[in-house]
């Protein structure tokens, strides 16, 4: 008989993992935004240390999961992280906001201040979160012996978790901007820049209270299940060695990091809509945002939901391996819609088509991210069971290294990207008051060049990203059948090792 998690377990861990995912989203979503379009950060100096400490943060994070494997409390190994650490993150997040509120105008020796306070608190944000992302993703291993019932939970922790992401995107920019017009009206007498600001800090304050409340919430009603009886601690080197030398561990990190691109649609799909479709706030963009996120999240939800049972009757590594490869091809065709209809996408027919293929590429990677779960997770016990030692908190650790070096990466792209075409510091001051003033950011000829490169971002890299990352997985040698034998190997010995402590 297996142990496994209660229903009520499982729903306070699903609306934590909502909770945890729409921090990130109100860092990875809203706070790009803001630095680039709102405080008017240059491209190049926020994508670098954004890069810099994305790769800290990935390097960081074995350095973590080794921690965390190490943690031998009445608590279990991942809980005790999980009870204090929402309410860090929590401060830290709103700290990132509150950032040029002294200023009164955009003088160079304030934007040294604000650079500064931009990198230190993203930096400290990024190491805070690593505290709670590794353990909340560690302990789905530990909550169930049966594999069936941990595909399940790491299923809707991605639904979840996307619906987290979905909760923020719809909410965060043009809410703020709502608030910020509001303010900008009847207080600040015209200064949209300020406004604008104030309506993030408000918006992000209030966003974080929530996710972090729900996020609170896994470390006090999860329970760790699964233990093992070894005492072997390993070191941060010899872990780091154990994660390179598995290798269906190796080549899932290697097709993660080739795959790091996509994080680009994420990252400036929200100036896309924002700008494209509402000129930046001047006009409603809601309907377009509903549509079109609608589309990403609707077949990342979709997706989610039948991979389980996909991975159940198909090879794991197939299914991973034609999603990944199919998924680029409407990721590439957004960008030729683009050049065929440069200044029409907001049109219904065009509407129509990119609502096809932003809800095929959401798809792909949706089923993407679930069978990256599910497929770390079975490394896991392949590792325990060659080894002896079970490295929950490092291989986790490993799908948080991926996330966030190829976060770092696709901020450097965007940062170049951006100060080639000109969106970048003042320059985008000088858009945003274009179109406070009346401009059109689809129509204008003046807005040829930005229009391409966010255009272009959200697709062409992603496409070759997905296409690529195949390359590592054709030899991936973890069948359905040997992670079964496994499994059914590792349950037989614990529950020995069980009876045998019962008898004594």
């Amino acid at each position: 008989m297996y142990k496994t998690y209660t229903k009520k377990e499982r729903n306070m861990y699903l609306l934590g993992m909502l909770g945890q995912n729409m921090i990130y989203n109100i860092i990875g979503t809203g706070l790009a935004y803001y630095f680039q379009s709102v405080i008017f950060i240059p491209a190049m100096a926020y994508s670098i240390f954004f890069a810099v400490a994305r790769v800290w943060d990935a390097v960081n994070d074995p350095m973590m999961g080794t921690i965390v494997d190490r943690t031998k409390t009445k608590y279990g190994k991942c809980r005790p992280y999980l009870m204090w650490c929402p309410s860090l993150i929590c401060l830290i997040t709103i700290l990132t906001f509150v950032n040029g509120i002294y200023s009164s105008g955009n003088k160079p020796s304030i934007n040294v201040l604000i650079v500064a306070w931009a990198a230190i608190s993203y930096t400290l944000w990024g190491m805070s979160y690593t505290i709670g992302d590794i353990p909340l993703w560690g302990i789905t291993s530990l909550m169930t012996e049966s594999e069936k019932d941990r595909s399940a939970i790491l299923a809707l922790a991605r639904i979840a978790g996307g619906l987290g992401g979905g909760i923020v995107l719809l909410t965060i920019v043009p809410v703020s901007q709502a608030i910020g017009n509001a303010i900008t009206e009847s207080v600040l007498n015209g200064d949209n820049t300020k406004g604008l600001q104030y309506g993030f800090i408000i918006v992000a304050v209030v966003l974080t209270l929530i996710g972090s409340g729900l996020f609170q919430l896994v470390g006090i009603f999860t329970k760790e299940r699964v233990t093992s009886n070894e005492d072997k601690k390993l070191t941060i080197k010899e872990n780091f060695g154990i994660m390179w030398k598995c290798e269906p561990f190796r080549r899932l990190l290697i097709s993660g990091i080739l795959r790091s691109p996509t994080m680009l649609l994420m990252t400036v799909a929200m100036s896309l809509v924002a700008y494209y479709y509402g000129d930046n706030g001047r006009t409603d963009y809601t309907m377009y945002l509903i549509i079109l996120g609608g589309a990403i999240f609707g077949g990342q939800f979709i997706a989610m939901a039948f991979t389980p049972k996909l991975a159940e009757k198909y090879e794991k590594k197939k299914l991973y391996n034609t999603f990944s490869f199919a998924s680029g091809i409407p990721f590439a065709l957004i960008f030729v819609s683009y050049l065929i209809a440069p200044s029409k996408l907001a049109e219904p027919f065009w509407v129509v088509v990119c609502f096809i293929l932003f809800g095929a590429a959401g798809a792909g990677m949706g089923s993407i991210t679930v069978l990256q779960s599910v497929m770390t997770a079975d490394t896991v016990d392949y590792e325990e069971y060659h080894t002896a030692h079970r490295p929950d908190g490092v291989f986790f650790s490993g799908q948080s290294f991926v996330t966030k070096l190829s976060s770092g990466i696709a901020s450097i792209i965007t940062g170049v990207a951006y100060s080639v075409v000109g969106f970048s510091g003042d320059a985008v001051k000088a858009v945003n008051d274009a179109l406070y003033a009346g401009a059109s950011f689809r129509a204008d000829p003046a807005f040829d060049a930005y229009r391409l490169a966010m255009f272009f971002l959200c697709s062409i890299p992603p496409a070759i990203g997905m296409f690529i990352s195949v390359i590592p997985m054709r030899k991936y040698n973890l069948s359905n059948g040997e992670h079964q034998r496994i499994l059914k190997a590792l349950n037989e010995k614990r529950n020995a090792e069980n009876s045998s402590e019962d008898a004594e």
